[in-house]
């Protein structure tokens, strides 16, 4: 079987959270901070093989200025405080919405 395909992807700005839809049925939602605190940059998620770095610090009123596709396996956020150097992969956003 397949890895879930997104059927449709929302970003609501005014929720400040993405919204998507997959192909197996399922749904669900990923706020605009979580989405940025997870980012899978290695700026984030930390180099090789050492000890992931804190945090970032992400203010509240964090939002997504602009989304491109990266092939037909990804999306590069542009986040509001700079940041754009994740790849959020279908599995990625799957996890983050869904949570399986």
């Amino acid at each position: 079987m397949s890895a879930p395909w997104p059927v449709k992807l929302t970003f609501r700005a005014c929720a400040q959270e993405l919204a998507a839809d997959w192909d197996d049925g399922k749904s669900g939602r990923a706020s605009y901070r979580t989405l940025r605190l997870e980012s899978p940059s290695a700026e984030v998620q930390g180099h090789g093989r050492g000890p992931k770095p804190p945090p970032p610090i992400v203010p509240d009123d964090i939002r997504v200025l602009k989304a491109e596709p990266v092939g037909r396996y990804a999306l590069r956020l542009f986040f509001s405080d700079g940041h754009s150097s994740g790849l959020y992969t279908w599995g990625i956003l799957r996890t983050l919405t869904v949570g399986d």
